[in-house]
């Protein structure tokens, strides 16, 4: 059996030259996203085994888990991931265009009945998000073992005191393309969800995904839901919109750490200087034993508040990690700002694999298109780990924005001659044909200098913003109701 991810979505051996001017330089092997091997019949180039990717196998054991009444029929939930990873990566017009392409054979890569275009639209409808959520927590628990933890070095000295350094943040997802019927006469913006993300420093990936399909939820309710999976002793970094008093007694709960910049919103009364020192150039950095909370509804909490002012800079951080030996200051001081990795991985989720446009108009729908862009999005970053690895480059060194375009049509170009490949071999059964070397084809290669981050040369330019529209979630229009409570 030809593996899933094997056929379509496997990056073989994309080759990255050397610039212009490098000495005489073979072309190096970049490494694989999502799996090594386009063929069983290459035994020898073949790095995994069918087991240990999202297979078809893999699809049916997580359908069987998570099913409650449901049935598979035409439309699988092998059919239907394989589909949306096509939409993520290859952004047609619309649904409609991707399925009369797999219809007339144009995506080979879906097993679908020719006559099922409109079972799919029923079958997105029907079919709850819970299968795909499931099958991203079983393709990243395959798949982590094999992620390099090569990004954010310069953090690894917190290894020592923490098993894990995660980011958290929330994101409202965009409006949907096309409106639901019953929608026509909303005057507001309606969003059909919003997303919760654990983002690990080290892999450069997601850790947890959590749709949620009311935009106007709590953030940090849907945060702390996801407590009970994080692992013990992990230290979380986010915005001051998660530095409370009821997230970091959550936090404590669960033998958790926390990092966050300080909500001035906050009472803090200073107990105690642990230290006060010259933190780099001119800048004073200060490290304080504190009580937050005003004592009303709960009782105030100890916890350490981290200064840092020069000039008109200031940055304050709170954490619960008391012990300055386990967390120093000016590490804390360092660590905030990687941070801002998570942003980059919803700005890839959005930008890049185009999460800011939807395609249909239902929840479920929604949900698939969002985790099978978080799946290709782990496989990529992955693959971009492996490929800065293999040319002595910090991963942060390639742009996902010009690498995940590429690694998306060189599988594409891949698999297209693969596929005629195979069926040239069954058109002459008896007769040993000899396989072209891809790796020597133009769309199988890059410069490396083409794939770099370019410094920015001026001031950050501004980025005109949308106006502000008023906007509804999809679970509070009246209308949309009665399906809502019928999804949850």
């Amino acid at each position: 059996m030809v593996l899933f991810l094997q056929n379509f979505y496997c990056i073989r051996d994309v080759l990255i030259r050397p610039a212009e001017g490098t000495p005489n330089q073979e072309p190096s092997s970049s490494a694989q996203a999502l799996g090594e091997a386009l063929s069983p019949r290459q035994p020898a180039r073949c790095g995994q085994a069918a087991d240990k990717h999202c297979t078809e196998a893999l699809c049916e054991e997580v359908f069987q888990k998570t099913r409650r009444r449901e049935r598979q029929r035409k439309w699988t939930l092998y059919a239907l991931a394989r589909f949306w990873m096509i939409v993520v990566m290859q952004a047609p017009r619309s649904l409609t265009q991707a399925l009369q392409d797999v219809r007339s054979g144009l995506i080979p890569f879906v097993p679908m009945d020719p006559s099922s275009t409109e079972g799919f639209f029923a079958k997105c409808k029907a079919t709850h998000f819970r299968f795909f959520r499931a099958l991203f927590e079983a393709f990243l628990k395959r798949v982590l073992p094999k992620a390099p933890a090569t990004y954010a070095k310069e953090l690894r000295p917190l290894l020592r005191s923490f098993t894990n350094v995660w980011a958290v943040d929330g994101s409202k997802l965009d409006n949907i393309r096309h409106r639901l019927k019953i929608l026509w006469k909303e005057k507001a913006t309606v969003l059909p969800g919003c997303l919760t993300v654990y983002y690990d420093l080290f892999r450069g990936l997601a850790r947890h995904v959590l749709f949620d399909p009311d935009a106007a939820s709590g953030e940090q309710e849907r945060a702390r839901s996801l407590f009970e999976r994080i692992p013990k002793d992990t230290l979380i970094l986010g915005d001051r919109a998660y530095c409370n008093l009821r997230f970091f007694l959550a936090l404590a709960a669960h033998q958790l750490w926390g990092l966050f910049r300080l909500h001035h919103q906050l009472t803090v009364k200073r107990q105690k200087l642990l230290s006060r020192r010259q933190g780099g150039g001119r800048g004073i950095l200060e490290d304080w034993i504190v009580l937050v909370g005003s004592g009303v509804g709960q009782p105030p909490m100890t916890l350490r508040l981290i200064v840092f002012s020069q000039g008109a800079f200031r940055r304050e951080l709170l954490t619960n990690v008391l012990d300055p030996a386990k967390l120093p200051a000016r590490m804390a001081l360092e660590t905030y700002p990687f941070r801002w990795g998570i942003e980059r991985l919803f700005f890839d989720l959005k930008e890049v694999f185009r999460l800011n446009t939807f395609y249909a108009a239902n929840v479920n729908a929604v949900a698939m298109q969002v985790y099978a862009a978080v799946l290709v999005h782990t496989a990529f970053r992955i693959a971009q780990a492996r490929i800065a690895r293999e040319h002595r480059l910090p991963p942060e060194a390639l742009s996902p924005a010009k690498l995940f375009p590429r690694l998306a049509a060189t599988s594409w170009h891949w698999t297209h001659a693969e596929t005629a490949f195979d069926r040239t071999q069954q058109a002459n059964p008896g007769v040993t044909l000899n396989k072209p070397e891809w790796a020597g084809e133009k769309w199988a290669s890059i410069l490396l200098d083409a794939l770099l981050v370019e410094k920015r040369k001026n001031n950050r330019r501004e980025i005109p913003r949308r106006t502000k529209r008023k906007w509804k979630s999809l679970a509070h229009v009246p209308r949309a109701l009665s399906a809502f409570e019928e999804l949850s």
